[in-house]
């Protein structure tokens, strides 16, 4: 299948679906929590797919390469505030289950597209040789 746009994406797919389980189980989260970690939440989780897009929509590699790295830290995100809510007791653990789900299978995917989008050497560049500032004897 040939890609016409992000939307065609399958991490882009689940990146929504991801926000939309999000915002479900952010409905059940303390009314006093509604400019806090409820906002929190959900803005990283747009994030996601949102950097996705864009990435895609970009022209060159490495800002595409950017912008699925954003995606990654805001899926960590996601991740954090989904266990802090657990252990704040705002929703139960297994109520969280779904979206830890979604959240795993997205990042799981976003590591192999940037994998397969890395120059060769897998994207990691040589550290810079070091010398010892004293001559070994």
């Amino acid at each position: 299948m040939r890609l016409t746009n992000y939307r065609d994406l399958e991490v882009w797919q689940k990146g929504m679906d991801l926000v939309v389980s999000v915002y479900h189980l952010t409905a059940d989260f303390p009314p006093q929590e509604k400019f806090g970690i409820t906002s929190q939440i959900q803005r990283a989780a747009v994030s996601i797919p949102a950097n996705i897009a864009e990435g895609y929509g970009r022209t060159h590699r490495g800002d595409y390469l950017h912008h699925l790295s954003i995606a990654k830290g805001s899926l960590a995100e996601v991740e954090t505030h989904l266990t802090l809510v657990v252990r704040l007791d705002f929703v139960p653990r297994d109520r969280v289950l779904e979206t830890w789900g979604l959240a795993q299978d997205v990042g799981k995917m976003l590591t192999k597209l940037i994998s397969a989008l890395e120059p060769r050497s897998g994207g990691v560049l040589p550290k810079p040789e070091t010398r010892n500032p004293k001559p070994e004897p």
